[in-house]
């Protein structure tokens, strides 16, 4: 059976963590002067195509809102408030026994490493492509396809929002969106992923 690289996106797939980067963007637009969003509703629909490209059509300032993101974190320990999917991470630890696991996020990879390292999921990823890599996870694909060699039909992203949806097929590689995270299940077929999922248990047995 060939090898299969499995790219999660993070937040809204590994741990729940909704409610925590919903104040953190709320505080860092207030900061900066473009308090585009009023309601978690809106956040989330920032999420339905590449979240920063979104915040810049509504006029934020990417560098702004960067540096407002640093303040937050070291005025407030909101790692602490980030939970795990618990049925999440034996599945992780058993799909990486025979294939390649990496994380793809719209958040830091620095913030992502704090928090496995807390939640103990270190061992399941051989690399974290954050923020700080590129803003696009398109591009972030690609070079995780690149980098571990494995053809693009044998690769799969991993995510909640539409947004991972559409930015997995543009890298053409399959889609698997889960309904455990921040887009409803409705959203999501609408983006037309490859698979669609209801149980982290699924994940063992996506066909090749």
């Amino acid at each position: 059976m060939a090898k299969k690289l499995f790219l999660f996106d993070f937040d809204g797939v590994v741990v729940d963590s909704l409610d925590v980067y919903h104040r953190a963007v709320s505080w860092c637009l207030e900061k900066i002067g473009t308090p585009i969003i009023n309601t978690q509703e809106e956040y989330v629909t920032l999420f339905e195509d590449n979240f920063y490209e979104a915040m810049a059509k509504k006029g934020v300032d990417l560098d702004a809102f960067s540096g407002a993101l640093t303040e937050y974190a070291k005025s407030v320990d909101y790692y602490q408030d980030v939970k795990p999917f618990p049925a999440v991470l034996p599945v992780l630890e058993e799909l990486c026994g025979n294939n390649i696991l990496a994380i793809i996020s719209s958040n830091s990879s620095q913030a992502i490493r704090k928090i496995m390292a807390r939640l103990r999921y270190n061992g399941c990823f051989q690399d974290i492509l954050g923020s700080e890599f590129h803003l696009s996870k398109k591009t972030k694909i690609d070079h995780a396809v690149a980098t571990y060699r494995i053809n693009r039909k044998n690769t799969y992203y991993v995510g909640d929002t539409s947004g991972d949806i559409r930015e997995g097929k543009a890298a053409g590689v399959k889609t698997i969106a889960v309904t455990w995270g921040w887009h409803p299940r409705e959203l999501l077929a609408a983006a037309q992923p490859d698979f669609l999922i209801d149980d982290p248990e699924e994940l063992k047995n996506i066909p090749g």
